[in-house]
């Protein structure tokens, strides 16, 4: 659910030989930790997308972490495996660009005809992949599908009064105030067209293994074996046939960390997205592999419940000057993260990235990496203001992110005179830590890796409102009244200093305590290339530009 995309991956992270033993080959020679990070950091390309492919490739095989638990979009089991399969699929009404800008792309123009009106002119010639044309009232009906109770996408649509056709090729979207972040959401899960008639047709069979695609873009779906694999293959009839898919035939297969690294070491695979950025050490230099990074919005974070233990800011302050995040970084993430005094990445700067850079660098200089005398003894002073407290509790579920996280937090607590402990929470019951009052009162912080679909920081601040369903401390009506005024604003420049605003105002109450972030990490095969090595991932059909590389 882009309710702002809590991941929730609860087997990530778990502890395989790429995580720690660091080596060449599990059973190989030795690297410390240390060397294998500070190598795989040398050999990490920074980039929006990895060089443009030359030439076509007939078939590639990616790997993902998991299987998805449905192809249907608006299914709120849909996650980030869903994204990876169907965004070569399936089409928005804009598109998220690698470099994290969006552009018209089913509709081929939009405009704010007044602050509440946004209307799109609908691209004529698109087939979907039965054959039939997009009509404007496909547009509608896949508009009110998500928009519905229950649907993936349904909170981006709290601002939508109404979605009709207002002309053969026109859609005209009435928004109950204006929404400038909307426009964005439509770049994701939010903006997908589907074939109503194809759709209603399969019933109860669309998005499972029985079921067919609904949509019209460069690949297509051929088969989803269930507990094997899912198979795409190129659109021959795509409407746009200058971004054809390179691709003849991709089969995406899932495994866990060890057997991912070990199927593109061996060559069995041309491709994957890691989940657990530390595998990138065993990948990063070899001889057959290739590793990028590019911008994203997840960030690990700890987010402070109601429970009574941290509510007092000064603690949670004390906290976060103790935390050592590059330690973090390093243990949990092979030091390929960075450690982060936001609770969202830079992917989220999809518009004014400057003046986002230059305030996220204001914040960072008051978020040390890790711990100074100084930031310790600031932090001893801040727990002494307070006085007496309750024992601080940790909440992991036992994976290694989590459990490196829960471990730091419990030093840092230490270091500044706080009692800490940790408790350890079944996998399948951590999630109700979002859901459930009752259950957060067990523990006073619970960490998860956390992103938003959106490429602009607004989509994620928006979460410090007193009415939000993932922070329990922060209730100020300055806020509030802040986040209504930036969503509102349609001016780029203008809705960004309002979103550095609300940026400083998050980091003064700091309902959540910000580790690390974990950038979108692209292994590639050394033969092939052309995919974004963005977070824009997710949403665009990055295996369409895959391809072979030059020599």
């Amino acid at each position: 659910m882009t309710k702002q995309r809590l991941s929730r991956r609860l087997a990530a992270g778990t502890a395989t030989c790429a995580t720690f033993a660091l080596v060449a080959g599990c059973g190989g020679a030795a690297v410390s930790p240390s060397q294998a990070a500070q190598q795989a950091k040398q050999n990490v390309r920074l980039v929006d997308s990895t060089p443009a492919a030359t030439g076509p490739l007939d078939k590639a095989t990616w790997f993902m972490p998991k299987e998805p638990a449905t192809l249907d979009l608006d299914n709120d089991a849909a996650g980030a495996t869903t994204d990876t399969v169907m965004g070569n699929v399936c089409e928005r009404l804009v598109q998220a660009q690698p470099d994290l800008t969006i552009k018209p792309w089913l509709a081929e123009k939009y405009e704010w005809k007044t602050p509440e009106t946004l209307v799109f002119t609908i691209r004529q010639g698109v087939r979907f992949h039965s054959g039939n044309e997009m009509t404007a009232d496909d547009v509608v009906w896949s508009m009110n599908r998500h928009a519905a109770d229950g649907a993936n996408e349904s909170d981006e649509y709290e601002n939508v009064s109404e979605v009709r056709k207002t002309g053969p090729h026109e859609v005209t979207v009435t928004m109950k105030q204006a929404d400038a972040v909307f426009l964005k959401a439509l770049a994701g899960t939010g903006g997908v067209v589907l074939e109503r008639e194809a759709v209603e047709s399969q019933g109860d069979a669309f998005g499972t293994p029985r079921g067919d695609d609904a949509c019209t873009g460069p690949l297509e779906l051929k088969a989803w074996e269930s507990g094997r694999q899912i198979v795409l293959t190129k659109a021959a009839d795509y409407w746009n046939q200058e971004r054809a898919s390179k691709t003849g035939e991709l089969t995406i297969r899932w495994a866990d960390d060890d057997a991912v690294v070990n199927s593109l070491l061996t060559g069995e695979a041309d491709g994957a997205y890691l989940e657990n950025i530390a595998s990138a050490t065993r990948l990063a230099g070899g001889p057959n592999t290739t590793v990028s990074q590019g911008p994203d919005t997840r960030v690990w974070n700890s987010m402070v419940t109601e429970r009574g233990g941290l509510t007092d800011v000064r603690l949670r302050k004390a906290l976060a000057l103790a935390l050592d995040r590059d330690g973090v970084s390093r243990a949990a993430l092979a030091g390929l993260g960075v450690p982060a005094a936001e609770p969202v990445g830079p992917g989220a700067w999809g518009y004014e990235a400057g003046t986002f850079r230059a305030a996220s660098e204001k914040l960072a200089a008051n978020a040390p990496a890790k711990p100074t005398p100084q930031s310790i003894e600031a932090a001893k002073k801040l727990v002494a203001e307070v006085g007496a407290t309750q024992q601080i509790v940790v909440a992991s579920d036992g994976t290694t992110g989590r459990d490196v996280i829960a471990n730091a937090i419990v030093d840092a607590a230490k270091k500044i005179g706080l009692d800490a402990r940790i408790i350890q929470i079944p996998p399948q019951q951590y999630g109700d830590y979002y859901s459930d009052a009752e259950f957060r009162k067990q523990a006073d912080l619970f960490t998860d890796d956390y992103f938003i679909s959106k490429n602009d920081p607004v989509g994620f601040y928006k979460n410090g409102a007193s009415d939000s369903t993932v922070q329990w401390v922060l209730k100020d009506p300055e806020y509030d009244a802040l986040v209504a005024k930036a969503k509102a604003e349609l001016d780029d420049a203008k809705r960004a200093d309002l979103a550095v605003d609300l940026a400083q105002r998050w980091a003064e109450a700091m309902p959540w305590l910000s580790v690390v972030q974990s950038p979108t990490t692209v292994v590639l095969a050394s033969d092939v290339t052309g995919v974004p090595a963005s977070g824009a991932f997710r949403n665009y059909p990055w295996a369409a530009d895959l391809g072979a590389k030059g020599e």
